[in-house]
């Protein structure tokens, strides 16, 4: 059975930081890339960032850029997301998720994704 399990998010204060961790298990996804996706009450969830399969290339959302780093670990089929200058419009419950199959550009529509964990809440106060 292939899991995804999130874990590090909290409560902290605006200009703080947290860093979230995904692990994999059931299987490996070393050879695909891999996402994170936030997702406030009642509204959809959104693409922040995503990794390639080797970690060569990422990608983020505008409103990261310079805020979130996206990284993994092969050996502990694992992802982190490091949030650093955290807003209080950062609030949500953060999603990590991986595809099926490869893509040759790293996906950022919640549909490109198969596989999903079940969350972590991250809360930002002001």
């Amino acid at each position: 059975q292939v899991q995804l399990v999130e874990s590090g998010g909290g409560l902290v204060q605006s200009g703080g930081s947290l860093r979230l961790s995904c692990a994999a298990s059931g299987r490996t996804f070393a050879s695909f890339s891999m996402g994170w996706f936030p997702q406030v009450t009642v509204k959809e969830r959104e693409f922040v960032s995503a990794i390639s399969w080797n970690g060569g290339s990422t990608d983020y959302t505008d409103s990261v850029k310079g805020r979130f780093t996206i990284s993994r670990d092969h050996a502990k089929n694992t992802v982190y997301l490091q949030l650093n200058s955290l807003k209080p419009e950062d609030t949500a419950v953060y999603y990590c998720a991986a595809p099926s199959r490869y893509f040759d550009s790293l996906p950022r529509r919640v549909a490109q994704y198969f596989y999903w964990g079940q969350g972590t809440q991250v809360t930002v106060s002001s």
